[in-house]
């Protein structure tokens, strides 16, 4: 596959053990299935997937919901306008047991869902512009606390939150299909980012 045009976020300091671990990952999984289309490589090194279709996203999300790590994960979304990041917050919430109508708290900045024995907040930053709102709507006790926390737009509040487990950068291709990066960020990230890998590679040998 010729060089990405978009390629996947550059890693930043303190995050070169776990892009290690992850390349290392990349390329046994490359090596298993032949670089099987589903999993690519970028040119900088960075794991990224191709998901054809919404059932793609939805088996992705039903993966990682089986991941204990996402328990109490920071999950970072980038991606432009109807790239996809809030269906992929769907099919994960569902998977994970979340009933109802879920979408993007893009006014209210987060909405929470309770299930048993685990916190979400689904954060939406699209319209995040004060930082004094950051204290006062207590967001850094939401982040210091267990459970899961999405941020969909996680750059509006860049500087105030915390490293995330994982960025998933998806990009809209010409066919529809999307392209995604996964870059962790933590020793947690690493192991959603490996075992996001190897189902994809087990799938793609189906």
């Amino acid at each position: 596959m010729g060089e990405s045009q978009f390629p996947g976020p550059a890693l930043q300091q303190g995050e070169q053990l776990s892009a290690v671990a992850v390349t290392a990952t990349l390329s046994q999984v490359l090596s298993a299935v032949d670089r099987h289309r589903p999993i690519v490589e970028s040119a900088i090194g960075s794991p990224s997937l191709q998901w054809a279709g919404e059932e793609d996203t939805a088996a992705f999300a039903a993966h990682w919901a089986t991941r204990p790590e996402i328990r109490d994960a920071f999950i970072a979304l980038q991606g432009d306008l109807g790239v996809g990041k809030t269906t992929l917050v769907r099919h994960l919430l569902q998977a994970l047991g979340v009933a109802g109508r879920i979408k993007s708290p893009t006014y209210a900045v987060v909405e929470p869902y309770e299930l048993p024995g685990l916190s979400i907040w689904h954060f939406d930053f699209y319209r995040f512009s004060d930082p004094r709102e950051w204290e006062e709507a207590g967001f850094r006790d939401l982040f210091a606390s267990p459970g899961l926390k999405i941020a969909e737009w996680p750059d509006k509040a860049a500087g105030m939150l915390p490293v995330a487990d994982v960025v998933v950068q998806i990009r809209a291709q010409d066919d529809a299909s999307r392209e995604v990066w996964l870059r962790p960020g933590t020793a947690r990230g690493t192991a959603l980012v490996q075992s996001a890998l190897f189902h994809a590679a087990e799938e793609a040998r189906r």
